[in-house]
């Protein structure tokens, strides 16, 4: 082992192995340049245990957008037992968190190109690197936000970069695996089941989900038809059953605001972990067991956030961030929802929840940055982007553009921004583009002040608002307690 985290074959007679990345400005090492992902195979074999690595073969389609003599994939906690190339062995080596290959043959700009890298996939946490696999009381799961995909299957690991995927899962008997997308097979052998399931709509790899455990899937039919499908821990099933059955009624909730569910099928994934937030893996939302069972949390708290994590599938996942200093767009909107449904049910008014957020403004863009520049993780800490700032702080500067262009307009807004980016990726830029555009007006110098201004701008509409930071009023907390990633509550 050249490396900690993949097994490599040194290449003869060729420049070292670098890693590269496509520049972002909180990740830059994310992603490569000179190709664009097309459909990920995912074969993944499990053992019957989740402390030992799981088989597995990773084969990429890819698009060649440049000459390339070398290809690196983001790769960092297994070992590689082989890489071809078009059917051909390739030479690989390891570079920091990248895998570069080396085909025999150089690959032209145009040309399509397929990868197939025969690799394990470790379960177990890779030093004090956070996400990719979830151990389970019974099996596993991902949480793959926001870099963690690579921990798992060798990638292009960043979310501008969408492909289809097909998941291929075997493991013994008891166990049933369950993964994005509608199943397409299921092959039964002896003592061994594998499931396929398929994806219809491309798919950034941080929300790539795989549930391997001793679960019951449970089925139901949502709007139009929609299938539902639900992963529950077969040995809890009589006490979760009741919250998945909800779901039906908040998709159209949602739709009533923002149009039709964008994916070929929905459900939540409650698994038996500790996690401490809920994920909006795509088609799959994953939440952790205990928020159904708390006791202390009320129904309406409850039920906000399976809304929060729905909103997801429209506002991040269909519409996903062009770079992670986008993520305002993902969490400011799926806060915003969360708020609406909450007012609805028995919280806090959407005013009062605002208000208290813009007491608080300042701080968070002290600590974090304003919602459209987060400020850069500490090392070892990526899910630190996940800061109050690009949730409440975003969802506030959603309040005061509605408060500027009037209720009507924000609401097209809205609608016309999902339609319009559908299965695509988008950019704070494209919304303020966007917003004008409805609005009828140019907004950029409003917009530019709420996402990127060191201090809140005034609130339109309640001159009387302060932040705490301006004044001699401690701030309020802006929400109740909230599960977020990387195990911390606003």
């Amino acid at each position: 082992m050249l490396a900690p985290a993949v097994s490599v074959c040194l290449v003869a007679a060729h420049a070292p192995a670098v890693p590269l990345g496509i520049g972002d400005r909180l990740f830059p090492h994310l992603g490569n340049p000179g190709y664009d992902v097309l459909a990920y195979d995912i074969a993944l074999d499990y053992p019957g245990r989740n402390d030992r690595p799981l088989e597995a073969v990773t084969t990429i389609d890819a698009r060649l957008t440049a000459d390339l003599d070398r290809i690196n994939l983001d790769f960092a906690h297994g070992e590689v037992r082989s890489v071809e190339v078009d059917g051909g062995p390739a030479g690989f080596a390891a570079a920091g968190e990248d895998l570069v290959i080396t085909p025999a043959d150089g690959l032209d700009k145009g040309e399509r190109t397929r990868i197939t890298v025969r690799h394990t996939s470790d379960p177990v946490a890779a030093g004090d690197r956070e996400g990719g696999w979830v151990r389970t009381a019974d099996g596993l799961v991902l949480a793959n936000q926001a870099d963690a995909a690579h921990l798992v299957f060798p990638c292009n690991d960043h979310p501008s970069d969408k492909a289809v995927f097909t998941f291929r899962i075997t493991a013994p008997d008891g166990h049933t695996a369950v993964a994005n997308g509608l199943p397409a097979d299921v092959d039964r052998t002896r003592g061994a089941a594998t499931w396929t399931y398929r994806t219809r709509h491309p798919m950034a790899t941080e929300l790539a989900q795989v549930s391997i455990g001793r679960s019951t899937v449970l089925h139901r039919t949502g709007p139009h038809g929609l299938p539902l499908r639900d992963v529950v821990p077969t040995a809890h099933r009589a006490e979760l059953e009741p919250w998945p059955a909800k779901t039906p009624a908040q998709i159209s909730w949602m739709e009533e605001r923002v149009g039709r569910y964008p994916f070929e099928t929905y459900g939540l994934l409650l698994a038996d972990a500790s996690t401490g937030f809920a994920l909006e893996t795509q088609t799959l939302s994953l939440f952790e067991r205990d928020l159904f069972t708390d006791p202390a949390l009320p129904t309406w708290y409850v039920e906000s956030i399976m809304v929060h994590e729905l909103a997801h599938q429209w506002f991040g996942d269909s519409v996903s961030p062009r770079t992670w200093s986008d993520l305002w767009l993902n969490e400011g909107h799926a806060t915003w929802y969360e708020a609406l449904y909450a007012q609805e049910r028995g919280g806090r008014t959407l005013e009062a929840r605002m208000k208290a957020a813009y007491e608080a403004s300042d701080g968070w863009r002290a600590a974090g940055g304003p919602p459209a520049a987060p400020k850069p993780p500490e090392p070892g800490r990526k899910i630190g982007i996940f800061r109050p700032n690009v949730y409440s702080g975003a969802a506030l500067v959603l309040y005061a553009l509605r408060e500027e262009i009037g209720r009507a307009a924000f609401e097209r807004l809205e609608r016309d921004w999902v339609t319009r980016h559908r299965n695509g990726t988008a950019s704070t830029a494209d919304f303020v583009r966007l917003a004008s555009h409805v609005a009828g007006r140019d907004l950029t110098g409003f917009l530019h002040a709420w996402l990127y201004g060191a201090t809140t701008p005034p609130m339109p509409g309640h001159p009387e608002w302060t932040s705490a930071a301006r004044s001699a009023t401690p701030a309020r907390r802006p929400v109740p307690p909230v599960r977020r990633p990387g195990g911390g509550r606003e």
